[in-house]
């Protein structure tokens, strides 16, 4: 005799989470940085990462996390780095203020100051 079984919603895995950032850094900002979102002041997928990355862990994200980052990711900074990219992607966190702390904390002024 078969148990009934209930289902339920899982949450997110670490790994599921960190592939959607990689997703979202790698293809969708920088299409939309192309297109739709001109003003950023970053284009490339790398750029994207590292605001995202510093941000997540406040500072230079590799004083932080091993690298490769996207395998490294505990659950928290997965669900930050999304959370993150999709309030920029919406235009509720300011990519510049963002880029500009980042390379604060790596000793580079940002362009134009």
């Amino acid at each position: 005799m078969l148990k009934h079984l209930q289902m339920t919603a899982t949450a997110p895995r670490s790994a599921d989470l960190a592939a959607r950032y990689m997703v979202l850094t790698k293809e969708v900002m920088p299409e939309r940085a192309k297109t739709t979102h001109s003003h950023w002041p970053v284009r490339n997928d790398h750029c994207f990462q590292r605001i995202v990355l510093d941000a997540v862990c406040g500072g230079v994200w590799y004083d932080h996390i091993a690298r490769p980052a996207y395998k490294n990711l505990t659950l928290k900074q997965a669900e930050d780095a999304v959370a993150l990219c999709e309030a920029i992607i919406a235009g509720d966190a300011d990519l510049a203020m963002l880029n500009a702390q980042s390379l604060v904390w790596r000793g580079k002024a940002p362009l134009g100051r």
